[in-house]
């Protein structure tokens, strides 16, 4: 079956760095556009990240845009999300998630979705 596992969350002071990881089976992952997401306490799902199939092309939400970069290694069928320069506002619980097409901030496109990895920025 198809399954999303994230991995690299934690308790990190503000100005630290995390790096999460997406890591996919079940699925063709080289034929998947991948998006991060995050989630805090009482607030709606937001989009962070987006990396097309072929890793050619990426978006950011202009909060993480310059700190956080989506990579993918299509052969390992992983995602990755290095953060930098974090903040108390990156605490969320962040997802993965996999989708073929459409707008990559909507969460209503995506196909498979992952459990999510607590990320914690003291301040």
């Amino acid at each position: 079956q198809v399954q999303l596992v994230e991995s690299g969350g934690g308790l990190v002071q503000a100005g630290g760095s995390l790096r999460l990881s997406c890591a996919t089976s079940g699925i063709a992952f080289s034929l998947y556009n991948m998006g991060w997401f995050r989630q805090a306490p009482g607030k709606e799902r937001e989009f962070v990240a987006f990396i097309t199939w072929s890793g050619g092309n990426t978006n950011y939400a202009d909060s993480v845009k310059g700190r956080f970069t989506v990579s993918r290694d299509n052969a390992k069928g992983t995602v990755y999300l290095q953060m930098n320069s974090l903040k108390p506002e990156d605490t969320a619980v962040y997802y993965c998630a996999a989708q073929t097409w459409g707008a990559r901030g909507r969460t209503t496109v995506y196909d498979y979705w992952g459990q999510g990895t607590q990320v914690t920025v003291s301040s």
